[in-house]
């Protein structure tokens, strides 16, 4: 999130946007200013299906993550 704020303004650098997970809780920590916050949550949107698979620890969200040989 603050890599893609970053683009948009300098400020960014001081922001806590953070996310992560806690037990089967997902905590999205996002800037104070309303249009920051909207511009952080589209920036997560993509991943966030994978996230609830984590949550919800599906065999689907470890495939992601397992390198598969050629």
């Amino acid at each position: 999130m603050r890599s893609a704020s970053l683009r948009i303004t300098p400020h960014a650098m001081l922001s806590r946007a953070v996310a992560g997970m806690r037990g089967r809780t997902l905590i999205v920590n996002l800037p104070g200013s309303p249009k920051a916050a909207v511009e952080n949550l589209e920036t997560i949107l993509p991943v966030l299906p994978h996230a609830v698979e984590l949550l919800q620890e599906s065999s689907e969200a470890e495939e992601h993550h397992v390198k598969r040989e050629t």
